[in-house]
């Protein structure tokens, strides 16, 4: 039986085995950082192992934003997900945020719609690969 819990200690192996095992891409990080400044964090824990995680951050006021919802690849499609963002929809409210964000990949649309999101228009800029726009950081 899968537990969710609310902002518990986890260890940054555990976390980097569950996004190595779910994500292929991943990179070991410290997410000590990240879980200190966030608004909260919900595992999901099978027979005491890590097998999911999403994380709240938010602006420190009425924004929160949904980040790394993440499930162990073998039990994937089985609601883990979807009810770790119920949680993590039910953490926010709980703390006074008045709006969710989330961003995600088109592929993963239906289940987000299925949590509840409503599609809408955003930006985005990636930091790390130069902006093909005329740089705006000489307007600062």
């Amino acid at each position: 039986m899968i537990r969710y819990e609310i902002s518990p200690d986890v260890a940054n192996d555990a976390l980097n085995a569950l996004f190595a095992d779910a994500w292929p891409n991943h990179t070991p990080r410290d997410f000590s950082a990240v879980l200190s400044q966030n608004l909260g964090h919900i595992c999901a824990m099978l027979d005491g192992a890590l097998v999911g995680f999403v994380n709240v951050a938010w602006d420190g006021d009425e924004h929160a934003f949904l980040l790394d919802p993440t499930v162990r690849s073998d039990l994937q499609r089985h609601g883990i997900g979807t009810q770790l963002v119920r949680h993590a929809i039910g953490l926010a409210k709980s703390k006074g945020a008045e709006w969710l964000h989330v961003d995600y990949e088109p592929r993963l649309a239906e289940f987000h719609a299925k949590c509840g999101f409503v599609a809408t228009e955003a930006g985005l800029v990636n930091l790390n690969e130069e902006n093909t726009g005329r740089d705006v950081a000489d307007d600062v």
